[in-house]
């Protein structure tokens, strides 16, 4: 039984793990996930990675900052402890404004570490796994899922044809740093 979970290609240059996911497209190897040392712009448009909803998370989080400052502000303002003070109204709304804003951004930002964190699956006392070591420092990797597309052999031609300096099988999920 082939206990193969994930093959790697492991590349030098950002320019030709670009061609060779490129190349492996072409034949219909689907690619499971890129692993580079630094950022390479357009590389989520070739891999079809949709755009990220944390805006609408931003958004929402915020409007529930905002409600729950007003709210506060009208029961303690309005409603439980009503002061008359030089003879202005109890609910003056542009009094709120500044709080509501406040606490609109504390929520925003609070609630995106949290859906951050969340999503990334990181949260304190998680040992960081990568699927090879040297995807921090120095070595562009193409993983991709060997359970769901064609020969090993052939995978293994194709990132060679694309220019990999090494290929490896992994059997596990990810090479943890312990």
């Amino acid at each position: 039984m082939n206990n193969t979970k994930y093959i790697l290609g492991i590349f030098d240059d950002p320019d030709d793990m670009l061609k060779g996911i490129d190349n492996l497209k072409e034949k219909g190897i689907s690619i499971y996930d890129v692993f580079t040392p630094m950022p390479i712009h357009g590389i989520e448009n070739k891999l079809g990675i949709k755009e990220s909803r944390l805006p609408v998370a931003a958004f929402i989080f915020g409007c529930i900052g905002c409600t729950v400052a007003f709210c506060m502000l009208y029961y303690m303002l309005v409603h439980d402890w009503p002061m008359n003070i030089g003879g202005k109204p109890h609910f003056a709304v542009p009094d709120f404004v500044p709080i509501c804003f406040e606490w609109t951004v504390l929520f925003s930002s609070f609630g995106m570490v949290f859906t951050y964190f969340y999503s990334n699956h990181l949260f304190p006392g998680r040992t960081p796994r990568v699927m090879d070591l040297r995807a921090t420092n120095d070595r562009f990797i193409i993983a991709i899922n060997a359970k769901n597309n064609l020969a090993h052999d052939e995978i293994d031609s194709y990132l060679k044809e694309a220019g990999a300096v090494e290929i490896k099988h992994n059997d596990r999920k990810y090479v943890s740093y312990e």
